[in-house]
């Protein structure tokens, strides 16, 4: 079998090697990395180019924001699983893809994984500031507010062509509302993997604000509704009480 890595980038100079470099660096030897460029205007396209890897296809073209991007970068891949690296995080270690990929081979009726991440520091990646654990999560906490780490998440490619792609309509949280359709409204085959799959630098848009805040919150009360989840503000709103012990306090 074979994993797809897709990533998005757009002026990302500053970190871009260090995702491409996680990717190619893992040990899982059926794997490949597409990178959908929106045109950068900083080095980022020459950083890209500078991997001379047959396991990386690259595209630069103007899109329509982050999630047009990536469905086209889901749209390119011709392997058996699909996950998405942010382009300015990277893989936890150079375990993740096999373990990922393990749990595929052991269980051929398995539909997805989801694992936990942990956010960094964005100019040291050693240093761990909060923990995003999906062990407790189950599909109901939807309604709550609650959806496993993204980041995590590795599907099967069929999925997509059967249940659809990002909705490009939203700002912040198609992730959320793609979570909902896969793992609860469509009746996939999850399991939950206790490893860590991915550093995230702080500062990531829906964390940006509380503009950005609110226009999250209310992308997660629209994904409820469009996939007949009942919910209201103050279920969602209250994840806000449980946030802080997120944090790791050194």
């Amino acid at each position: 079998m074979r994993i797809d890595v897709v990533t998005v980038s757009f002026n990302v100079e500053e970190t871009i090697a260090d995702t491409v470099y996680s990717v190619s660096s893992q040990s899982f030897h059926s794997k490949h990395h597409f990178v959908v460029d929106g045109k950068s205007t900083d080095n980022t396209i020459s950083i890209i180019k500078s991997f001379d890897l047959s396991s990386l296809s690259f595209l630069s073209e103007q899109d329509s924001g982050l999630y047009d991007a990536m469905n086209k970068g889901i749209r390119m891949a011709t392997g058996d699983v699909v996950g998405v690296l942010n382009s300015d995080d990277v893989f936890y270690n150079n375990q993740v893809l096999t373990k990922v990929g393990s749990a595929f081979q052991d269980d051929p009726n398995l539909d997805a994984v989801i694992g936990d991440i942990v956010f960094v520091k964005e100019d040291d990646l050693n240093q761990v500031v909060r923990r995003y654990s999906a062990k407790n999560w189950k599909p109901s906490k939807f309604a709550w507010g609650y959806m496993p780490p993204h980041p995590s998440f590795f599907v099967r490619r069929e999925w997509f062509e059967k249940l659809g792609y990002y909705k490009t309509d939203y700002k912040i949280a198609a992730d959320y509302e793609l979570l909902i359709r896969f793992l609860l409204k469509g009746g996939l085959r999850w399991k939950y993997l206790p490893i860590t799959t991915t550093k995230m630098r702080m500062g990531g848009l829906s964390t940006r604000g509380i503009q950005s805040l609110i226009t999250l919150n209310k992308e997660i009360y629209r994904a409820c509704k469009e996939n007949d989840v009942y919910t209201n503000y103050a279920m969602i709103y209250s994840k806000y009480l449980f946030k802080p012990f997120e944090f790791i306090f050194k």
